[in-house]
């Protein structure tokens, strides 16, 4: 088997209602519907555990593609295939190169802030809620961008826009889940998004996915990002 279990590599499961969990690394006790058919569960913040260090990555960084910053942090050893480490990465990787385009931002305030806002999606969001974290992640990026609060008028606006534009074009992609792909959609959305409403042009790479190997779930061909798709062009 590929990348499933953080214990014992086995197949997850998904049920239908909530069942108390027991983390096999923190021990901590909680309410989820996901656990590998082995039983094993790893909360949220054991699956992201060193997450920050992408603050450092994004500091340092001086590019102004997203996606470029997104495979670095991806390349990072705390980025798994499939995780809820994805709804902070895509609004972080978008922060970064919106700064590095000319955009008026503290970056290491936004993306402390980011750090807040996207931990706060539990994985599984793509499923269980209806919206994938990798696509929200962009409506906190235009809320950080533009300072919306939910008193605001056209800051609110966008920030939802942003949202439904990413969640439109994972929904296009279709199912089963796939954090890359979903992440992938999301941030190349808000780069068109961004230079229509802010005027700040960031770079937009052709991306080629180079992890399939490693997604029990590839939808293959499916897949916009596909090799197969690149090499019939």
């Amino acid at each position: 088997m590929k990348e499933e279990c953080l214990i014992c590599k086995a197949p997850l499961e998904y049920l239908e209602t909530d069942e108390l969990m027991e983390c096999e690394i923190c021990h901590k006790k909680e309410n989820s519907k996901t656990r590998c058919v082995n039983g094993h569960y790893v909360c949220n913040e054991c699956h992201t555990e060193g997450l920050d260090s992408i603050i450092g990555v994004c500091m340092n960084e001086n590019s102004g593609d997203p996606v470029a910053v997104l495979e670095k942090m991806m390349a990072l050893p705390f980025c798994h295939m499939h995780g809820p480490e994805h709804h902070v990465m895509v609004g972080a990787a978008l922060l970064t190169a919106y700064k590095n385009s000319g955009g008026d931002i503290d970056l290491e305030s936004a993306l402390k802030e980011m750090m807040s806002r996207g931990r706060s999606v539990p994985g599984g969001a793509c499923g269980f809620w209806g919206a994938c974290g990798a696509g929200i992640s962009t409506g906190m990026f235009i809320s950080i961008i533009s300072g919306s609060t939910p008193l605001e008028n056209e800051p609110f606006a966008l920030s939802h826009m942003m949202t439904a534009r990413s969640l439109g074009a994972i929904a296009d992609a279709g199912g089963p889940r796939c954090c890359k792909r979903d992440s992938y959609l999301s941030v190349l959305a808000a780069v068109d998004f961004t230079k229509e409403h802010f005027g700040i042009e960031m770079e937009k790479a052709d991306v080629i996915c180079m992890r399939s190997a490693q997604n029990n779930q590839c939808i293959g061909i499916r897949c916009p990002f596909s090799k197969m798709v690149e090499e019939k062009k």
